[in-house]
């Protein structure tokens, strides 16, 4: 089977997501906003997330240029593997990452108050309309990116029709082609730095005020940093994570297709017509996982009193059967039985890969994926025995509570490790490296319904912050919490998802590298250059990690002491704080004296600071990290390409584990926080109140690790290694040619 006309469909199936993308947006409007004053603060919110994007974006407007001169200049004076087309290749793709990000949180912000009317009428109503307003982001990345990416490839061959029967030419396409990685790495690294320093600043500063010092519950008027806090909610995991995995899948992709000229030559033999079969495979492996994916979202449903996760599960393994069955058939007809013979370009030998060795491979990175996500969950989840573990540590303190999560992020760390190694040995096993490329495919290939499910979580989180704010009563906001805890639990499946793929993304995009370097890098760990690589590599993640919690620190301090001024200053909060704090220490709805007194304190906190706090600070703090992951790799492959091949090897395997360690500790220190709170005073007694603050403590210590610096690395590691992969060219002109 020839592939050309089905890569025309690739621009199709894209519009197609994009057009369901806009029916689901639409839907999401026409549901309820709720009242007047559930308007108003959602109103507050969407604000505060759009001037933080628009901030953002201005920033990296110029950054984007600027990089696209230096770009197509360098490449047009220096390499001739490559043209200027890459300035525009890296300019779309920035493009298209950056209006994924603006769609997604655009419904996001117009969905939280709609779940929080939901609720008062159903949790499965509640459930549908923050899946909806999820479903958008992940639509829009996944549309935006094939249809870039398809566009692209078709006017560059249409450009070069050579490409079409020749090996070499392929490969220029190609490399012009990687820049759209570039342009989605970039726009990646800034959006999920700068919304984490965002969203963490204000997190803290919320919950160490007003939780901990005030004991008003969580996202209360009262508290100034509240609005801030739901604002970082959308720019941080919706727009920071959409960014994240839309760089995924499209560097899994082009890494696939770099690695699948290696198959020109072998496929060719048997049939001419098949020879670029396994170039244009990654692309219709995506278009599968579209259609799984819009399937998928019609099973996403949940009975009264029932469990969320059930329902999101549900899409999630629908969508991922139907994609390996399509992908089956889809594979099998594109690579010829009998076998193909292909030279490994790291060993040098030639081997003979069979049709089903690379349905192995793909099967293997989408199980992977679930596997991984799985164990997260299990890490994660709210009475599962690891959170249990801090919840018992937090009956004798916050140390032990925060030494216990500790324990719970490394533990962790074991079994997606094992999962992760397992798919990559099995997919090289069976198709070498081009393999290992289609297993980090196959693994982002339903990505629609799996950013979906992660983009609901900060959807169900504001609802939350709505229904406290507006006041809608417990029962209400027990619903928005259930919601919500499955919404953390989601959000840290997203980023073990996200981690699992950049794992296997980072070793595709490597193996590319080595492969634009004609196979000259030494990769032995004897070669001292190799092995100050690795070492350099090792270091990198931690001192990322510590540039981004540092960032938070700063940011959360300057937050602490503006919201405490506004205590201290502002007179009718003060009242009202001692009513609310007495009603939420009793566990029951402020009597009718003590609701006239926390009116009173209506509009009277200041929330615009506390926003303009948070997002000068995300702006000014995510300029240093961003700038080191772009300088590290440039510098080293100057001096040596052997030094940079240990480089991206020693990040990809210390970035892997630290950023697992991050997240999985920060989600299991919010999720036992959240299962004090649920449980309460009838389970725990007198040490419920020391346990709640134990607790907020250990939460508020893994926020930056779940929330800015641990997702972070996942895109560290992928922007180390595209940019290692872009500049190839320019090195093997500087030290080969």
């Amino acid at each position: 089977m020839e592939a050309k006309t089905v890569v025309l469909l690739v621009p199709l199936v894209a519009i197609l997501a994009l057009v369901y993308a806009y029916l689901r947006a639409a839907w999401v409007k026409r549901q309820d906003p709720g009242n007047e004053r559930m308007q108003l603060i959602g109103g507050w919110i969407a604000d505060g997330a759009m001037a933080f994007l628009k901030r953002e974006y201005r920033f990296l407007v110029w950054f984007v240029i600027a990089v696209a001169v230096l770009l197509g200049v360098s490449n047009y004076f220096v390499s001739e593997d490559t043209t200027a087309l890459i300035t525009l290749s890296f300019v779309l793709g920035a493009l298209c990452s950056a209006l994924a990000g603006y769609f997604g949180m655009k419904t996001a912000t117009g969905a939280n108050t709609r779940t929080a009317s939901a609720a008062r009428t159903g949790l499965n109503d509640a459930l549908k309309v923050a899946f909806a307003g999820g479903s958008v982001m992940g639509l829009s990345v996944v549309g935006l990116a094939l249809l870039g990416l398809g566009a692209l490839f078709l006017l560059y061959t249409s450009m070069n029709p050579e490409s079409l029967t020749q090996e070499k030419v392929m490969m220029l396409v190609l490399n012009n082609l990687s820049g759209f990685s570039l342009g989605a790495s970039s726009i990646a690294l800034f959006a999920r730095v700068g919304g984490g320093i965002y969203t963490k600043a204000a997190d803290v500063g919320a919950d160490l005020v007003g939780k901990v010092e005030a004991g008003i519950p969580e996202d209360h008027p009262l508290n100034p940093a509240t609005i801030a806090d739901n604002v970082g909610d959308n720019v941080g995991d919706v727009a920071g994570m959409g960014a994240d995995l839309f760089e995924s899948y499209v560097g899994a992709m082009i890494s696939a297709m770099i690695l699948g000229v290696a198959w020109v030559q072998g496929l060719s033999a048997i049939n001419p017509g098949l020879g670029l079969n396994a170039v244009y495979l990654p692309m219709v492996i995506a278009l599968i996982g579209i259609i799984s994916s819009i399937v998928g979202f019609f099973f996403v449903r949940v009975e009264e009193g029932g469990n969320p996760q059930a329902g999101l599960n549900r899409g999630t393994f629908v969508a991922g059967a139907l994609m390996l069955i399509a992908t089956v058939f889809a594979i099998k007809a594109m690579i010829p039985a009998g076998g193909v013979e292909v030279k490994d370009i790291i060993t040098g030998e030639v081997n003979t890969h069979q049709w089903w060795g690379v349905v192995l491979a793909v099967v293997g990175g989408l199980i992977s994926g679930i596997a991984v996500g799985m164990i997260t969950e299990y890490y994660t989840a709210t009475f599962k025995n690891p959170v249990q573990t801090i919840v018992d540590a937090a009956k004798t303190g916050p140390a032990t509570t925060i030494i216990q999560g500790i324990a719970v992020g490394m533990n962790s760390t074991t079994f997606p490790v094992l999962v992760i190694g397992a798919a990559i040995l099995i997919a090289y096993a069976f198709a070498g490296l081009y393999g290992i490329a289609l297993a980090g495919v196959g693994m982002l290939s339903t990505l629609a319904i799996q950013l979906a499910t992660d983009a609901y979580g900060p959807i169900a989180d504001n609802a939350g912050g709505v229904a406290e704010m507006s006041r809608l009563g417990r029962d209400i906001r027990a619903r928005t919490d259930k919601l919500d805890a499955v919404g953390n639990t989601t959000a840290a499946i997203g980023k073990g998802f996200a981690i699992g793929s950049a794992a296997l993304t980072a070793l595709a995009l490597t193996a590319a590298y080595i492969t634009k370097m004609g196979g000259k890098v030494e990769m032995d760990a004897a070669n001292p250059y190799v092995l100050v690589g690795l070492l350099i590599g090792c270091m990198l993640p931690f001192r990322f990690s510590a540039m981004a919690m540092v960032a938070v620190g700063k940011a959360a301090q300057d937050m602490i002491q503006e919201v405490r001024r506004q205590f201290r200053e502002i007179p009718e909060l003060k009242p009202a704080l001692l009513a609310a704090e007495k009603a939420e220490s009793e566990e029951r709805e402020p009597t009718e004296e003590e609701q006239k007194i926390i009116r009173a304190a209506d509009g009277k906190a200041e929330y615009a600071h506390c926003v303009d706090i948070a997002t000068a600070a995300a702006i000014k703090k995510m300029v240093a990290p961003g700038l080191m992951a772009l300088l590290v790799p440039l510098l080293v492959g100057i001096y040596s390409p052997h030094m940079l091949g240990g480089l991206l090897v020693g990040v990809t395997i210390s970035g892997v584990c630290l950023a697992i360690f991050q997240a999985n500790a920060g989600g299991a220190w919010d999720n036992s926080k959240k299962q004090v709170k649920e449980q309460g005073h009838k389970v725990y007694g007198e040490a419920y109140d020391a346990m709640h603050k134990a607790t907020v403590t250990g939460d508020t210590v893994g926020d930056p690790f779940k929330d800015t610096s641990g997702p972070s690395l996942n895109i560290l590691i992928k922007l180390i290694s595209v940019v290692a992969m872009i500049l190839a060219p320019i090195f093997y002109a500087i030290h080969f040619g």
